[in-house]
């Protein structure tokens, strides 16, 4: 009786971790499939290549998150697929630093320094990131983002008509 039992938790506990490495096996396989559909996204509005994009993305992003103020960048990561927001936790350009105000121009330039390219590819990068983020994220998230922005900064991040 002693053994059936004991073989029953065991029994319990593979079938436990076999659980958990199916969860495991899912969460990621969501995560890269969302990460993929991201960059297709980015890649197909930027008509650049998968790293160009991932490069794009992290660099957008990072200097964004340079300035947002309070908890918006936390809250901006929070609706963004886990692996973009892995792109960021690799950035260390913010890390430690408080966020800070800034206008387009040295926005630009920031990513430009970044990417090794001119201003007006490194202009036309964002613009692609940003449009991709704010496909990717709520409403109401891409309104807490803008109402950080200074005025010209807007026009970057509001899709051009």
């Amino acid at each position: 009786m002693a053994n059936e039992r004991e073989g029953q938790e065991q029994a319990q506990e593979r079938s436990g971790t076999a659980s958990e490495d199916l969860r495991a096996k899912r969460s990621e396989s969501r995560a890269a499939r969302t990460y993929t559909f991201f960059l297709r996204d980015l890649q197909g509005r930027a008509g650049i290549d998968r790293e160009r994009a991932e490069q794009a993305a992290e660099s957008v992003l990072c200097t964004l998150e340079q300035r947002l103020i309070g908890s918006e960048a936390e809250d901006l990561e929070a609706q963004l697929p886990r692996k973009v927001r892995d792109l960021l936790q690799r950035c260390p350009r913010h890390e430690g630093l408080p966020p800070r105000k800034f206008k387009m121009l040295e926005f630009i330039q920031m990513v430009a320094d970044d990417l090794d390219t001119t201003p007006n590819e490194a202009e036309r990068l964002t613009r692609a990131v940003f449009l991709t983020v704010r496909e990717h994220i709520s409403e109401g998230e891409a309104d807490d983002v803008i109402g950080q922005l200074p005025g010209d900064m807007r026009t970057l991040w509001v899709p051009s008509a």
